[in-house]
Formats: structure tokens, sequence, C-alpha cells
């Protein structure tokens, strides 16, 4: 069984540029910070409640894996396109995420891809992804770095002809060679978890022409309302506040090197902020603030936005 190819994408795993020097003669080369995560060995915790802060050192040392007990997924459905406002979460444009810039496509309309698709499963099943819907990987749902959140696209697996139509509810993943983090059930239903990687066809779907095909209204659905018990990505640990930019950023390189998780700078009258995050709970936000402390990193204190 080939090792599973983890999405950093249910909300993003890490925020830093990275630079390798090189010769005089040539510009520096940028380092792909994937590099510098840890090896992934340690299994996924049987308790959720056991699992380590989403992007911390602890975390990313977990390695991704099928369920124990996978059910037969054969029948799951394909998720229907409606139009639905954008997600509150995910949508802003440019972010950046392992020293790489992106930013969100405007409209889906004509939207077309090709290349490596992979899948995640049990480390992020129950977690939030990046529009702050929670991951449920026996859905048809899949992660992009690009698209709109939600955007519904039909996925097609070119070695064998078999499509899908999922919906895009979260970012990532962050690996070069690869467009598209499908949910277990979708790359089951594409037939290529063994082989951990496929190639695939990315057409968007249009919401509202679907539904006239179907015969149906396909009214638009009400926005997700915020939630009450105080899940909303809101909390970030702020570790220090500089007048110059330089120590700011001294400091933002220690904290990846430690946490692998977003790490920006918020300026604002004059004062460069050093902040870990978002985090969608407080207590997220608590353990990562242990972990600056535990390594005398500044006075990290948890904020909330």
């Amino acid at each position: 069984m080939k090792p599973l190819n983890t999405s950093p994408g249910l909300t993003l795993l890490m925020a830093s540029s990275l630079f390798l020097a090189a010769c005089s003669s040539a510009p520096p080369k940028k380092v792909n910070p994937i590099t510098r995560l840890p090896p992934q060995t340690k299994p996924v915790p049987k308790n959720p409640a056991d699992m380590p802060a989403f992007g911390s050192d602890e975390f990313n040392r977990i390695k991704d894996a099928y369920p124990d007990a996978p059910p037969d997924v054969a029948d799951v459905p394909d998720a229907e396109p409606v139009e639905e406002p954008l997600s509150k979460y995910g949508n802003k444009s440019p972010y950046t995420v392992l020293g790489e810039t992106y930013k969100i496509l405007p409209t889906t309309k004509g939207f077309t891809q090709t290349g490596k698709a992979s899948w995640y499963g049990t480390k992020f099943h129950g977690l939030r992804t990046s529009s702050g819907e929670k991951y449920d990987m026996y859905k048809m749902t899949a992660a992009h770095r690009n698209l709109p959140l939600p955007s519904y696209v039909r996925v097609t697996n070119l070695a064998n002809n078999k499509s899908v139509i999922v919906k895009v509810n979260d970012r990532g993943p962050f690996h070069s060679d690869r467009i598209m983090d499908l949910s277990y059930a979708a790359a089951a239903r594409l037939d290529y978890l063994k082989a951990g990687t496929a190639t695939v066809r990315i057409e968007a779907i249009d919401p509202a022409e679907f539904q006239r095909k179907l015969g149906k209204t396909g009214k638009p659905e009400e926005p997700a309302k915020p939630d009450m018990a105080g899940n909303d990505p809101q909390f970030y640990v702020q570790i220090g506040a500089f007048g110059v930019i330089g120590n700011a950023t001294a400091l933002q390189a220690r904290i990846l090197d430690l946490v692998y998780s977003p790490v920006q700078i918020a300026q604002g009258d004059g004062v460069h902020r050093v902040q870990v995050g978002p985090f969608f709970t407080r207590e997220d936000a608590d353990k990562v603030a242990d972990i600056l402390r535990e390594h005398d990193l500044g006075k990290p204190i948890v904020i909330k936005n």
C-alpha cells in the first residue's frame, strides 16, 4: 500500500516565503517548504479528542490512513450542484501557503483542468475545511487551490473514464504536481484509492444549468449561519509586536520551524504583529500557544477577531 497524500487544504496548513541561496551567477531558487514538514510516521489517534492542534508539529507527524473498517461507498451519490452563495470563509484572494501565493477565480464558467489528483482520509475526517464545513470522507467533496468555495465540478479519471460530481469546499493540495484532493468516497468511485493518485480532468458545472436540465428550480440555499459553539475560524495566537519589520520576519521564521502553521504578520499603525492562525476553536489556539511557551518563543496570547 502506497502512502496516502495528505491534504493541507481543510483550512491553510502553512504560510511563509522561503528562499534558498543560489550561486551568484544565478537568481535564488525558491525552496519548496513541504520538504520542511516532519516525517509522517504516527498513526491517527483512535479517540478524536486526542488529535493534536491542526497544523502543529505533532499533527503533521500523523500519517493519513484508510478507515479501519471501510464501508461500501460504491452507492454514495454524486454531489448535486445547486446555486448557493459563496462561503463566509476560504475565499480570501490572494492568499499564501508554503511560500506560494494563489488567487481565487472570479468565476468557474468554462473552467477545465487536467492533472494529478490525490485524496485524503481519516486524519482529516471531522475537521473543518477551509469553507467551515466539516470534512466527511464518505461524501463527494474535494479541495482545490483556486476555485471559489463552494463550486461543483465533474472529475474524470482518464485511466478508466470513470467520473463523479463533487462539491469543492476546501483548499489544497499544496503539492506542485497535484491539482485536486478528493474525498475517500470520491477516490473510491474513481478507483484510485490504492494507487494514491490519478490523472484526472476537472470540468466546472453551472448549478443553474444543471438544475434546469433536471427540471428543478435550484433555489439558492441560505448563507451559512455563524457557529454558535464558537467554531468560526476567528482565533489567533499573537506572539509579538514590533516596530521593525525585520524583527517580525525573524520571529516568523523561528515559529515556522516549530509549528508548521499559518504564520502571518498583521500590519497597522506602524506595528508589525506576528500571529499564528486562524483557528476554528479556542482549544486549538490554546494548544499552539502552549507549544510556543514551552519553547520560550515570546509571550503568546490568544486573541479573537
